[in-house]
């Protein structure tokens, strides 16, 4: 085993030993959360040894930089690549053909354009609903930073639900940024709440996956709830400069 597997290894072990800690501190089952290495602007070999030192999720934000090591690492049947960046309608082919799970779908208008696709790709696209639960301008979403509006959600997400080659498993998001890994925690209960009004209004769709914490605050997001989180750098280290 090379020094670079070793040490990415090393550190994957670590943070599925601080997710396994956070889900037994509130009474769940570690086996309920996954965890997303997120290889985005990553080199190729980063993601190779990433898959060596035993990643069986990939997460990218990029469709065609993302496609480009699907496609190099085509013999990887077993990894799971899922899409958790803002899509642009243009990649929205890309998105519907690539990936197991897209985590940030963040309106009625891209979920038509996409289930247009995987229609013509005959497959059901399991997908996440991504909501702006800070109420900042720069992040996609749907806005549901007013708990008292949340009603006027439901006639997208009804909209949304009806699409026959979309699967709604839950909701994403991305909390203000912070140092302060508590600073999260009141974003993350929104998000869980947002999720119990949504499986009462919109009872079709189990709402059942909530993709939420990265490097900075996993720990805090399993403890609210989380089934997904999405840590990169603080698995594989720093990305190169030229993505930054």
């Amino acid at each position: 085993m090379s020094d670079l597997v070793f040490s990415i290894r090393q550190r994957y072990l670590q943070t599925l030993d601080a997710i396994a800690a956070s889900a037994r501190k509130v009474g769940r089952e570690p086996e309920s959360i996954r965890l997303v290495v997120v290889t985005k602007l990553q080199p190729i070999e980063v993601v190779e040894t990433a898959i060596e030192a035993g990643a069986k999720i990939l997460g990218e934000n990029y469709p065609e930089e993302a496609v480009e090591k699907i496609t190099k690492l085509k013999s990887q049947t077993k990894v799971e690549w899922h899409i958790i960046g803002h899509v642009q309608s243009r990649k929205a082919r890309l998105v519907a053909n690539h990936f197991a799970l897209f985590h940030t779908l963040d309106s009625l208008k891209l979920a038509e354009r996409v289930d247009r696709f995987a229609a013509e790709f005959n497959r059901v696209l399991p997908v996440l609903l991504e909501f702006n639960v800070g109420g900042e301008e720069s992040k996609s979403g749907w806005d549901a930073s007013d708990e008292t509006r949340w009603t006027d959600l439901l006639s997208d997400l009804n909209s949304v639900a009806s699409l026959t080659h979309l699967q709604v498993r839950g909701l994403m998001t991305m909390p203000p940024l912070s140092t302060d890994p508590e600073a999260a925690r009141p974003y993350f209960q929104r998000l869980r709440r947002l999720q119990g009004f949504l499986a009462k209004h919109v009872p079709r769709v189990e709402w059942r996956e909530l993709s939420m914490g990265t490097s900075a605050d996993y720990s805090v997001a399993v403890e609210e709830g989380a089934t997904f989180v999405r840590v990169g750098q603080a698995i594989l280290g720093p990305r190169p400069r030229h993505g930054d």
